[in-house]
Formats: C-alpha cells, structure tokens, sequence
C-alpha cells in the first residue's frame, strides 16, 4: 500500500478513484500525570505515535476493503483532550495506481 501526502505519485498513474477514507484511534488509558515535565511530556509523544500508528493501520484496512492500493492526499489530525486522551484522525482517498 502506498502512502502518500500529495495528490500523486511518481511514476505511477491513477487509474480509478475509490473514495474517501480514514482512519480513527483514540488512547485507551488516560496518561500518567507527573511533576516531571521530561516524563511528561516523552509520555505524550509515546502515546501519539502509538495512536498514530493504530490510525494508518484502519486507513489502510478501510482502504483494502475498497479495493485501493495506495492512498493520495492524506492528512493527519492530532488533538490532546482536555482529559489527557489522544486522538488521531488520517484521512485521505484511496485509489488505484498502476506503474507508467
């Protein structure tokens, strides 16, 4: 599957578009608070690229089911809740590509 944040892909050519997709992950455990800034702070970064990655797995799942083998224009959202929960919403369109 390709990824990508533009509109198109070197070398490839867009054959067919299959729609929109996206992919949704939220942090099932609240994060730790602490005094410790550093810990705090390394704590969000971890729990963003663990959500992140959850997201980019359900895009490419809602993608295959679709068909798709890439995914063009994909943006990502990241929010930290007031609760200290992350979320990550990757949206993007899926399409069918073909080597040029």
């Amino acid at each position: 599957m390709i990824l990508t944040t533009t509109n198109s892909i070197d070398g490839f050519t867009i054959a067919e578009y299959k729609g929109i997709v996206s992919g949704t992950a939220v942090n099932i455990q609240k994060m730790k608070m602490t005094f410790n800034m550093q810990k705090y702070y390394a704590g969000i970064g971890e729990s963003v690229s663990e959500v992140k990655d959850q997201a980019f797995e359900q895009l490419k799942v809602n993608a295959e089911k679709l068909n798709a083998n890439a995914i063009v224009g994909i943006q990502v959202d990241v929010e930290l809740t007031t609760s200290n929960y992350v979320a990550v919403s990757v949206t993007g369109t899926a399409v069918s590509v073909i080597k040029r």
